[in-house]
């Protein structure tokens, strides 16, 4: 049995099944940071795009468009923050979840297998809500549940070890993959950029040194080139459209250590202005030394391949969020405003299955089953779908509000 860790026992947000929890064990501003996330993904169903292009003269929709929409390549929206901080407060709930089990006599061995079956458990709902409009079973890895499952036992192995540990292996995976990326050699005079989906005089692509991180010419894209193809499929695989990867697991892994040094910090016995200036800080350092390394020719922050640089930046962007929702609810007790994120971020697989599946949609038909074809027309056809979306939001919060009332939080 391993309790050699210092970690002492606390409440665990992430007990597998269906968890009845007192909501006063969970830690709030953790619960409340989830559900801004998983608030941002279910408003995708606002389509802020319908509205921005029904009024093309509006800024203010253009902007709002803009951030519910990923970049076309490099650089960050806010809608790019879903997936790394989804990703980071895996990391960061994990001191917590170990300490929990060790708390309740888990031996070493059953927790690693705990963590090797949450892992394929991830892996394969992530398949399986990717092949819900297929045909047939859609193997592919880079939505957000496969790929934290792709790293998560790894993750588990390294909240065992100590802070150092953990900062070394950040290190070497970034500095890997950016090595694999950097000796990959660039496409030839004569390549085929149309096998690849991608025109040549794109104008994101990057040029020179950058030009290794370019959207399916790169070295994750020739891995899937080769991995997928191993699956059954309705047709080979010759690129992702969004230029998407497998092998971005690895960095995202890098996330959620950045996620996992966060919630050792969390943990810590200090004080709590102590661990907001901490997030701060590291969250300005990280921003910078992933813009340094944008502007400085090292490497781009490319979201759709998670560079490198992209682990660093938005990592600092998770550390500037959580140090907000920290010190605001657990430092100044302000919690009251906070109730319609935590009821989501206290059952975020569940909004996420909802929000990412037939769920959904069958809520969004079923309004125009009931109230008619064209009820959503109510303020102009420019804004039918911030009438319909923000039904079907408000219906998914209340079965969410229900299962949090009856304290029933589903996990894996």
């Amino acid at each position: 049995m391993t309790n050699a860790r210092t970690i002492k026992p606390a409440s665990s947000p992430t007990d597998e099944g269906i968890s009845f929890i007192p909501a006063t064990e969970r830690i709030a501003s953790v619960d409340v940071y989830r559900g801004l996330v998983m608030l941002l993904m279910m408003g995708e169903l606002l389509s802020f795009k319908h509205v921005s292009q029904a009024l093309p003269q509006s800024s203010f929709w253009q902007f709002l468009y803009f951030n519910q929409d990923h970049v076309p390549w490099f650089g960050c929206s806010l809608h790019d923050m879903i997936q790394p901080s989804f990703t980071f407060l895996v990391g960061a709930v994990l001191p917590y979840s170990i300490s929990s089990r060790l708390n309740k006599g888990a031996t070493f061995t059953s927790l690693i297998r705990h963590a090797v079956l949450r892992s394929i458990i991830l892996i394969a709902l992530g398949i399986f809500l990717r092949s819900m409009s297929g045909r047939q079973t859609y193997y592919t890895f880079e939505d957000t549940l496969t790929q934290i499952g792709l790293g998560y036992t790894f993750l588990f192995m390294l909240g065992f070890c100590s802070q150092r540990t953990q900062l070394a292996v950040l290190a070497v995976i970034l500095a890997a993959y950016w090595l694999a990326f950097a000796l990959y050699p660039l496409p030839a005079a004569g390549f085929d950029y149309a096998s690849a989906g991608v025109s040549k005089y794109w104008q994101y692509n990057f040029q020179g040194f950058m030009a290794h991180w370019n959207k399916n010419t790169n070295f994750a894209w020739a891995f899937d080139r080769w991995f997928l193809n191993l699956f059954p499929r309705q047709s080979p695989f010759r690129f992702n459209a969004g230029g998407y990867a497998t092998l971005s697991f690895i960095p995202t892994l890098g996330t959620m250590i950045l996620g996992l040094l966060a919630g050792n910090q969390l943990k810590a016995h200090t004080a709590k202005l102590y661990k907001v200036k901490f997030f701060t800080i590291t969250g300005l350092s990280l921003v910078a030394l992933g813009l340094l390394l944008h502007y400085g020719g090292v490497n781009p922050i490319v979201k759709r391949i998670w560079t490198p640089a992209w682990t660093i930046f938005s990592g600092g962007i998770c550390y500037l969020f959580l140090a907000f929702f920290y010190g605001l609810i657990d430092v100044a007790g302000r919690k009251s405003w906070s109730f319609f994120l935590l009821v989501i971020g206290s059952n975020s697989i569940a909004a996420y299955v909802i929000s990412d599946g037939g769920v959904r949609d069958l809520i969004s038909n079923s309004l125009h089953i009931h109230l008619g074809q064209t009820y959503d027309q109510l303020f102009g056809g420019a804004y039918t779908s911030l009438v319909n979306g923000s039904l079907t939001l408000l219906i998914i919060w209340l079965i969410l509000y229900w299962l949090y009332k009856k304290r029933i939080f589903i996990k894996i």
